[in-house]
């Protein structure tokens, strides 16, 4: 292979790689904002679970979120990812307590 090839084929590399973590960043933005409208949302279900008489803590719920989360991405990773945000939601519903 000639230095003039090696040397175009890294530049396209280069040029591909940038464009996979301009790809990544938007993936992250987008992420993150799901988060804050999830966070969200799990205020408003502490605050009605609280005028509604109801415990905060539902682990059957919390286990039918998971299998969900689970059988859709097939991934043990994923399910482990999932208990973080349920966490996460979690303490967002009982920061009104």
């Amino acid at each position: 292979m000639t230095d003039a090839k090696t040397s175009a084929d890294a530049a396209a590399a280069r040029e591909s790689l940038a464009r996979a973590r301009r790809e990544i960043e938007e993936i992250d933005r987008q992420l993150i904002a799901l988060l804050a409208r999830r966070v969200g949302r799990s205020k408003e279900i502490g605050t009605l679970k609280r005028i509604a008489g109801m415990p905060t803590l539902d682990p059957a719920r919390e286990a039918e979120v998971i299998r969900r989360a689970a059988s859709v991405a097939r991934d043990e990773k994923v399910r482990d990812i999932f208990w973080q945000i349920i966490g996460l939601s979690r303490t967002a519903q009982t920061e009104g307590e």
